[in-house]
């Protein structure tokens, strides 16, 4: 759930650690049947059986894995590219773990991790441990930290869909059509990345699903030597959770997701983006109202209204001359955007734009403007990118009409400009994806399936709130908890007491405290240091 600028035309191919070889992929047209029959139940059974015998060879992480010092252990589980296949070809899905600081007596198990997207590495987890984060003291002494990679993802058989320097160069088109002309234009860029997607990555792309990864989770608890599994999904994490605990309801020990996707069948992943622009907006002028109460420290308008046109005029500007050259109107949304979902967010966007307006745009085109030199920053961009619209085409029937994308999100545009249009570029390529689009699961309470803990803020813009509580209605027997007046996307790494004891008994105990559903007070509003832009 992460709407952004999409690139341009697609380029040479990405080398990926996909076993050579084409595979056989299903025909493209009309939405196929969910996956999820005998033939795939089977493969996850035989491909877990086989991972609990080797298990995973862990080691120390190689140094192009990113800042994962010691003692975080990575290694690689072998899963089926399909399910209905399970003796056909691999891929490898990259895992790393921090062990429990606790006793042997204390430990529970593994907990492992999905940070969302779809295309989010979970790599970094296991520093939660490492760097002694004091939110995660208690939990680390009774689990290994376990982080992974999806398939398509980093490590694990990555895909692309364009060069990722041509994904990384700006500024891109201005997201808002000013006429028919600008619509035609970002249709076309739009197909162009469809197409492109097939011709670097067409092998794996028929297999990168929802249900596929929540069947390699499967695999990687076997791996790992768990009997049962200890989730805790954010954002995309949460629909991946809510997957796997239909399909693996006996699996389940203990889930925790935040900030949640409507599994809804309906929502999955249309209308789900529609919504987001309407989420967007409000949770975008909650920060302009708090900018403007901070005006002695940002000096950007004293009243919501005000700071509203400020950045209308910011965006006007750069639309008719981009800011050093590279900052236009995409990237400004790109940039501003961090305010709507994290409230971490809220100070550093602020300063920088109040030290734009100060004469100072050095920081701004810092924050917003590509680095061309980080190559592998922008590999990691562009693949994430890549799997978010691979999953996203994937998991559900999308509309081919034209008309109707254009109608809904004129309509949609109307209440909620800041984000409607970027939104609809970004998942435009999945009305022309030649890929098969499948039918979403049915998400529900089987079987075997524990009481969950289900956590969110009601003024989220990813993943709105009606999303927690559906799931709630969906899941017999689980916990909601609600922070009420708040908006920060990714409720369980913040500081607020009321949320971080009822996690931590949750996962300790297995108790869900409070009674069945729990309000709790918004964490503290962040706080702007004092005169950050002269007068």
């Amino acid at each position: 759930m992460r709407p952004n600028a999409i690139a341009g035309a697609a380029g040479t191919v990405l080398a990926g650690t996909l076993v050579a070889g084409f595979l056989a992929a299903p025909t493209a047209g009309a939405a196929q049947a969910v996956p999820g029959g005998a033939a795939e139940a089977k493969g996850v059974k035989i491909a877990a059986e086989r991972a609990a015998k080797s298990g995973v060879k862990w080691q120390d992480c190689p140094a192009d894995w990113g800042q994962l010092p010691k003692p975080i252990q990575c290694g690689f589980v072998t899963v089926p590219v399909d399910y209905a296949k399970p003796n056909g070809r691999t891929i490898q899905i990259a895992v790393d773990r921090a062990k429990s600081t606790g006793t042997a007596s204390e430990r529970q198990g593994a907990l492992v991790y999905n940070p969302g997207g779809p295309g989010g590495s979970g790599l970094r987890f296991p520093t939660r441990v490492t760097s002694k984060n004091p939110l995660y003291v208690n939990i680390a002494k009774a689990y290994d930290f376990v982080g992974f990679d999806p398939r398509g993802v980093g490590r694990s058989a990555p895909i692309s869909c364009v060069d990722p320097q041509e994904f990384a160069k700006a500024p891109k088109a201005d997201p808002v059509p000013s006429g028919e002309a600008d619509k035609r234009a970002q249709r076309k860029l739009a197909k162009e990345y469809a197409d492109g997607c097939f011709e670097r990555s067409g092998d794996l792309l028929p297999y990168l699903t929802t249900m596929n990864t929540a069947r390699d989770v499967d695999v990687v608890r076997a791996a790992l030597g768990e009997k049962k599994l200890n989730y805790l999904g954010v954002s995309y994490g949460t629909y991946l959770g809510a997957v796997y605990g239909t399909l693996f309801p006996s699996h389940v020990r203990r889930m925790i997701v935040d900030s949640v996707v409507n599994p809804a069948q309906d929502n999955i992943w249309y209308k789900a983006n529609l919504e987001q622009d309407i989420a967007f907006e409000g949770r975008f002028k909650d920060w302009e109202k708090w900018v403007a109460q901070h005006d002695d420290a940002f000096h950007l308008g004293t009243t919501q209204a005000t700071v509203h046109q400020n950045w209308l005029k910011l965006r006007a500007s750069a639309k008719a001359k981009p800011i050093g050259g590279v900052v236009g109107p995409a990237e400004l949304i790109g940039w501003f955007q961090k305010a709507a979902y994290y409230d971490s967010s809220w100070v550093p966007v602020a300063q920088t734009w109040s030290k734009y307006v100060a004469g100072d745009e050095k920081p701004l085109i810092e924050a917003a403007g590509p680095n061309m030199a980080d190559k592998a920053g922008n590999i990691a961009a562009e693949n994430g990118n890549a799997v978010y619209t691979a999953v996203e085409c994937a998991d559900a029937k999308w509309p081919t009409s034209w008309n109707k994308w254009d109608r809904d999100n004129t309509r949609v545009d109307r209440q909620a400009p800041f984000m409607t249009w970027s939104n609809a570029w970004m998942n435009l390529p999945c009305a022309t994806w030649k890929g098969p689009q499948y039918n979403p699961i049915e998400v529900t309470t089987h079987k075997g399936l524990p009481q969950t803990l289900i956590v969110q803020s009601d003024r989220d813009a990813a993943t709105p709130y009606e999303g927690a509580v559906e799931l709630h209605k969906r899941f017999r027997g689980s916990q909601l908890i609600t922070e009420k007046g708040a908006g920060s996307h990714g409720v369980t790494g913040l500081v607020n007491p009321c949320i971080n004891t009822k996690v931590d008994a949750y996962l300790l105990t297995g108790k869900l405290t409070g009674g069945s559903d729990v309000t709790c007070t918004p964490h503290a509003t962040p706080e702007p240091p004092k005169a950050t832009a002269a007068k």
